[in-house]
């Protein structure tokens, strides 16, 4: 589990083929200082598993369908990319819980520079519209980020916004992004479960238990 707040931007400095998926080595010496084998470590918003490190690096797999669902496919040697080491238990929660599982990408539609920050919106998947709400939460390249402004349910393009203060643009790769950037999704777990929930028929229905042998039922 993560939290959505960056510690570093490292750049990933080796992607080679590893059967269908791929091998990264990123450089984030704060990640690696007390890292071991086997933990989580976000990159970008994507919960990888470190399999080798050095000094100030690591290696992680990445399989084909995390590939197809985040932009770790477009990733070469030379990019920066956001950095977050699993949050400790009984850690401060300083942004939202981020699972690093990526719902999907969204692409950067507009910048609006502000007198001391900048809004970027974002377009949305249609069927991650439902899950985005004005003033939740949604983890954007892996960093946590307050939904400033959403578009109406009826938008043929859907997207949101949020308004980054000079902090996140300087601690996170978003303020690198221009317009036609895609960047990595996912959406708030409370709203994917509700969402589940609310696909059965039965949901929020009393669960009626089976009868007992004794209570008349078949042996």
């Amino acid at each position: 589990m993560f939290t959505g707040i960056v510690e570093e931007i490292g750049t990933v400095t080796d992607v080679s083929p590893s059967g269908d998926g791929a091998r990264f080595t990123v450089r984030a010496p704060a990640a690696v200082s007390d890292a071991h084998h086997g933990d989580s470590i976000a990159i970008s918003g994507v919960c990888l598993t470190v399999i080798d490190q050095g000094d100030d690096w690591f290696t992680a797999d990445v399989m084909r369908q995390t590939l197809d669902v985040t932009t770790l496919a477009g990733v070469g040697a030379g990019t920066p990319v956001n950095v977050e080491r699993a949050t400790s238990a009984g850690g401060r929660l300083g942004g939202h819980i981020v699972q690093g599982h990526v719902d999907g990408t969204g692409a950067l539609l507009e910048v609006r520079p502000g007198a001391q920050w900048r809004v970027l919106r974002i377009s949305l998947p249609t069927e991650l519209a439902p899950l985005v709400v004005d003033k939740g939460s949604i983890a954007v390249d892996g960093t946590s980020l307050t939904v400033s402004a959403v578009s109406e349910p009826a938008a043929s393009v859907p997207w949101f916004e949020v308004s980054l203060i000079p902090e996140t643009l300087e601690a996170t790769t978003l303020g690198r992004r221009a317009v036609g950037d895609a960047v990595n999704l996912e959406t708030d777990i409370l709203a994917r479960h509700v969402r589940r929930l609310l696909a059965f028929p039965a949901a929020g229905a009393p669960i009626t238990p089976a009868a007992s042998p004794e209570e008349g039922g078949s042996r």
